[in-house]
């Protein structure tokens, strides 16, 4: 009888672990479409222009660095600078503040792909910029994250967008 009991408690046992083991391996992982890297991907994706596309994917990730203008760090002037030079022959300002100054004021809604978008974080003046893509996201060199596409409709970003447009 102890055998019988050993032996209907090991195969209790490893139909167990079988059933454990199956049921884990029938998961399926993806991510859901809604997920904001989905919609920074899609929109990345929809670019009309190849070069912009190529130009934003290799700058992705550079680091934040006041005054920066190269790989080892650019501030978000400097990278709507490079941007407009190199994919759209367009000679910006240096600085965003300038930069708003140089820009025709268009509707958030009749944006193009390469128009600019302006915050104040700090008060009244201009102190961050970024180049709008299409359905709402832009590309900007973030404080804290670094070069990175992001979604114009978050609250944090409406709450001190001041100014939106087209280089004349």
């Amino acid at each position: 009888m102890e055998k019988t009991l050993n032996l209907k408690t090991y195969i209790f046992g490893f139909l167990a672990v079988l059933v454990f083991l199956s049921s884990c391996s029938s998961r399926k992982y993806t991510v859901k479409s809604e997920t904001k890297a989905a919609k920074a991907a899609d929109a990345m994706s929809n670019l009309k222009s190849k070069q912009l596309y190529k130009f934003i994917t290799d700058w992705t990730g550079v680091k934040y660095r006041f005054g920066g203008l190269d790989k080892n760090g650019i501030d978000c002037s400097g990278f709507a600078f490079l941007l407009e030079k190199e994919i759209y022959g367009i000679t910006l300002p240096r600085i965003s503040r300038d930069q708003a100054k140089a820009v025709n004021k268009k509707s958030v809604d009749n944006l193009k792909e390469g128009d600019l978008v302006f915050f104040s974080f700090g008060g009244n003046d201009v102190d961050h910029v970024g180049v709008y893509l299409n359905n709402g996201f832009f590309v900007h060199a973030s404080t804290n994250r670094g070069v990175i596409v992001d979604d114009l409709n978050l609250p944090a970003y409406q709450r001190v967008l001041v100014k939106s447009g087209s280089v004349n």
